[in-house]
């Protein structure tokens, strides 16, 4: 039983990964399970290239980002456990968690964070109630997103990036990754209001 699967290997979900991993030496968050799908093959980071976005070298290509962060999350946090190559088809609600199926196995979690695109393809059975056009989209994109409230769906299911309603941008997809990780800290530190830092001192 996973405390915390993250679905979708992009920019929303690693950078969720990647906060919620430096949170390792804080007492709440020890002993928590975390993974995550890092599924990238429809990622739109694929054919991207950077030159706007705040941190990244001027000429970076999507498809090193997608790369070098999955890398920099096992190198930093190999506690975090990355699933490659499989991608969620169904979730069901378990009386504990949920029990998500993938196209190679099946697994638990108590909490389920979604950051695979916003495409009108999404494919992950149990969740269709939640779909909604994307407020944020041209229409003729055909774009969708999942009912949410500040990136929350429904007791144990988290939404980001595009699919959370946010506009195609990696600095937002990072943000809301990120935030969303930090809700979920606050979670499992009953409530009191926390973030993690790194610090040269």
């Amino acid at each position: 039983m996973f405390d915390v699967l993250i679905i979708g290997g992009g920019v929303s979900g690693v950078s969720c990964g990647l906060v919620l991993g430096s949170a390792y030496n804080k007492p709440f968050a020890q002993d928590k399970k975390i993974g995550i799908l890092t599924h990238q093959k429809a990622s739109s980071l694929q054919d991207a290239i950077f030159y706007n976005a705040y941190g990244v070298a001027s000429g970076k290509l999507g498809s090193e980002i997608l790369v070098e962060s999955t890398k920099q999350l096992q190198n930093n946090y190999p506690h975090i456990q990355q699933i490659i190559d499989e991608k969620a088809l169904t979730i069901s609600v378990l009386e504990e968690g949920f029990e998500i199926t993938t196209n190679k196995n099946s697994y638990t979690s108590r909490i389920i964070v979604l950051g695979i695109g916003s495409s009108n393809l999404f494919g992950i059975d149990g969740l269709t109630q939640y779909i909604q056009s994307h407020k944020k989209a041209l229409p003729e994109k055909n774009r969708i997103q999942l009912k949410n409230t500040d990136h929350f769906v429904a007791t144990g299911i988290y939404v980001i990036g595009t699919l959370a309603g946010h506009r195609s941008q990696l600095a937002i997809a990072a943000g809301s990754g990120a935030a969303v990780a930090t809700d979920i800290l606050v979670l499992w530190n009953n409530g009191i209001e926390t973030h993690v830092h790194d610090s040269i001192r």
